[in-house]
């Protein structure tokens, strides 16, 4: 299955916040949409990704006065991203190695959604599932 397929059909809009944003608003943002990162945007166009683990690391070497920062001074930069005709399997394994949990589907330089290691386990369960239903069906037909 491709990311394409798996973001294929869903509503709402990515939560987004401008590169100039201070820290204090990425982090109101995150914690009101319970969310556990974003992409930062600038001019339309992503540049970065925001997460709870660039609040806890900036947090420990600067103190609360990170919270005055511009995002674009703290976000994980360039974003990691993927395209939708990306493999589940092939994402999974780029968030193994690059220790991220989020990725955002990137398309001709336009953003069309973002995928959560929650999302892509979630796939692959399904995937597996459904194979083992087959192969219980084939083998009691047999």
């Amino acid at each position: 299955m491709t990311i394409g397929r798996l973001i294929e059909g869903r509503a709402g809009t990515i939560i987004t916040c401008e590169a100039d944003a201070s820290v204090r608003e990425g982090v109101a943002l995150l914690a009101g949409k319970r969310i556990g990162a974003m992409p930062v945007m600038e001019k339309g166009k992503i540049v970065g990704v925001f997460s709870e683990r660039d609040v806890i690391y900036q947090l420990q070497s600067l103190g609360p006065a990170m919270l005055d920062r511009k995002l674009r001074d703290v976000m994980t930069s360039p974003a990691v991203t993927v395209e939708p005709d990306t493999t589940v399997l092939a994402a999974l394994s780029l968030m193994t190695r690059r220790r991220i949990r989020h990725l955002p589907v990137v398309q001709n330089g336009e953003m069309l959604g973002l995928v959560s290691i929650g999302d892509l386990v979630k796939s692959r369960i399904e995937h597996i599932e459904s194979e083992a239903e087959a192969l219980r069906t084939y083998i009691q037909t047999a």
